[in-house]
C-alpha cells in the first residue's frame, strides 16, 4: 500500500472535461497557465499564510512610492489555490497599498467567475498571504533595518 507521501507525488490525471464540470473556464485557465508564479530576491514585502488542509502560499511584493509594481506567488496547494494566487496577482498589480488592503475574497472569486463552496477557503488563503505581505512592507518601510533579520524563505530551494 503506498504511503500518503508517495501517493501525493504521483501526478493527478484529471481531464479538462472533468474540471469543466466543477470550475469555470477562468479557474481552469489560471490553473493551467498561472500568472506571476515565482519569487524575487529583493522583495519589498513577503507574506505567508496556510490553512487547515495544509496548503500554504507566499506572496512577494515589489513596491515603489506605495504602489505595487510587481507581485508574485508560490504555493504548494491544489489547483484552486493556484488559480486564486494567480488571479490575486492580476488584481493587485499596479494598485496602491491602501487599494490592495481592500482586496477581499469576493473580488478574487468574482474575477474567477466563482468557485465551488468547498473551495472558497482558497481565496481566503490568497488574501491572508497578501495582507501579511502588505503588513511586512509597511513594517520594513517604518524600520528598514529589520530587512537584515528576515527569516529564511521556506519555499526557497537554497536552504
Amino acid at each position: 500500500m503506498p504511503s500518503d507521501f508517495t501517493s501525493r507525488q504521483q501526478p493527478l490525471r484529471v481531464s479538462i472535461d472533468e474540471l469543466r464540470k466543477t470550475f469555470s473556464g477562468k479557474v481552469i485557465e489560471h490553473i493551467l497557465n498561472p500568472r506571476n508564479m515565482g519569487e524575487f530576491q529583493a522583495a519589498g514585502g513577503i507574506g505567508r499564510a496556510s490553512i487547515s488542509c495544509g496548503d500554504a502560499m507566499q506572496i512577494c511584493l515589489k513596491v515603489r512610492n506605495d504602489r505595487i509594481l510587481d507581485i508574485s506567488f508560490m504555493t504548494d496547494g491544489c489547483g484552486p489555490v493556484i488559480a486564486c494566487g494567480s488571479a490575486l496577482t492580476e488584481l493587485v498589480k499596479g494598485k496602491t497599498i491602501s487599494e490592495a488592503m481592500a482586496v477581499d475574497e469576493d473580488e478574487i472569486m468574482a474575477s474567477l467567475d466563482g468557485l465551488p463552496d468547498s473551495e472558497t477557503h482558497c481565496a481566503t488563503l490568497a488574501v491572508s498571504a497578501l495582507k501579511q505581505a502588505l503588513v511586512d512592507y509597511l513594517a520594513l518601510k517604518r524600520e528598514p533595518w529589520k530587512r537584515m533579520y528576515r527569516q529564511i524563505d521556506p519555499f526557497s530551494s537554497n536552504r
